[in-house]
């Protein structure tokens, strides 16, 4: 039900002591359904402690409660991630649990899926304006002659942060820049940020013929894809990789290696042509899946479902599939991750706290690629319809 517009705005109450007990929630619940007529019956039931919640929400009034689903047992043979899991997986799209558990199965059958951390980085991108071009060059050759005191300056700001790398791109008479940095176990977009912000103010002290900077020159693309982060990573890059005997792929996927790499061909083509950045399936599904039942940031899912499918046939009909994720954005400590639900499915992977987001970037990675094979098998033994049929409808 809408509100009726009035002549004075009547903003949403707040406790300026305390917003996050639970007399400042019950009066905005209270607000809102006299508003707008709601009952906001189970919106406003649920068992967290609202304190709890505090720089992660403003102006609570209750809980999206999204069902998980459970699917596994996934086998991973990674270099930190290892054995078997079984993944938590948020959604409200009938077929998604069941689509990925079954290519679990497949890779279980299989051997497992492999999975590989290639790099790990965060960026915050300044700009610099100088009047000229040249200017702006002999910017740039500054920059990498101060790296170390760069490097300090940043560091001041975080315990776990480092600098490792100012990438350069210069256009007219600006530099554009890439600092990019190691993050630990947060995803680290605002520590890059305050890290960043302290290198600038250190460097124009140092360096006063810049005109000016701005913190954030859009070349990080925080919340976008881009083909520079596909190329140069934006927090981990990892492949997931299989080898799939043509006799399973009979069994359990009623395919063949055949027929999977020609769909593979055809749906790269085709992918081409429409300009999409991605040539797998659908990596969106079980990414978002995961990093809502683990208190992800699901924004970040714009950057992380940016994939590259490669298949093979090979010689004895076994079938090679692999994905590489090239700007995985996830984290195991702070942010959404210490939420009461969020840590639990966390704790589910053995992937809560310090130290673990390289294993839990595995396990992404690893669920991804079992979703393409489900969904690419489902396509070419024309079952893809049927499932949803099945499982995706709602009923009374």
């Amino acid at each position: 039900m809408a509100t009726t517009t009035s002549s004075q705005r009547t903003p949403v109450p707040r406790d300026r002591d305390n917003d996050y007990s639970r007399d400042a929630v019950q009066a905005r619940i209270e607000f809102a359904r006299e508003k707008t007529g709601s009952s906001l019956e189970h919106l406003s039931r649920y068992t967290f402690d609202p304190e709890s919640t505090q720089g992660n929400i403003e102006a609570l009034v209750g809980a999206a409660q999204v069902p998980v689903g459970l699917a596994g047992p996934l086998l991973v043979n990674g270099e930190h991630a290892q054995g078997e899991f079984y993944v938590p997986m948020a959604t409200a799209e009938g077929t998604l649990v069941a689509s990925y558990n079954r290519g679990m199965r497949l890779l279980y059958e299989a051997g497992g899926v492999t999975t590989t951390v290639l790099d790990d980085r965060m960026q915050r991108a300044p700009a610099f304006l100088f009047p000229s071009a040249r200017e702006a060059r002999a910017f740039g050759e500054w920059l990498t002659e101060n790296f170390d005191d760069i490097k300090a300056a940043a560091e001041t700001t975080t315990s776990s942060g480092r600098l490792i790398e100012i990438e350069q791109y210069a256009a007219s008479r600006m530099l554009y820049t890439r600092f990019d940095y190691t993050t630990g176990d947060a995803a680290g977009q605002n520590m890059t940020g305050k890290a960043t912000q302290a290198a600038c103010r250190w460097i124009v002290e140092q360096y006063p013929d810049a005109e000016r900077y701005l913190l954030e020159g859009s070349f990080a693309t925080d919340k976008k894809s881009s083909q520079v982060n596909m190329l140069r990573t934006r927090g981990k890059r990892v492949v997931a990789e299989a080898t799939i005997p043509n006799e399973l792929l009979e069994r359990i996927m009623r395919s063949n290696t055949e027929m999977l790499f020609g769909a593979r061909q055809v749906a790269t083509l085709g992918g081409f042509m429409s300009g999409v950045n991605n040539n797998g399936s659908h990596s969106a599904n079980g990414i978002t899946a995961l990093f809502i039942a683990t208190g992800q940031d699901a924004a970040n899912v714009a950057e992380s479902s940016a994939a590259l499918v490669h298949a093979e046939r090979r010689p004895n009909e076994d079938y090679y599939f692999s994905i590489t994720i090239p700007a995985l954005i996830v984290a195991t400590y702070g942010g959404g991750t210490g939420l009461a639900t969020q840590r639990e499915c966390l704790e589910l992977l053995d992937c809560y706290g310090r130290g673990k987001v390289l294993k839990f970037a595995e396990i992404v990675a690893a669920t991804v690629l079992c979703g393409e094979l489900s969904l690419g098998s489902a396509v070419v033994a024309e079952e893809w319809v049927e499932a949803h049929d099945i499982h995706g409808r709602n009923r009374p």
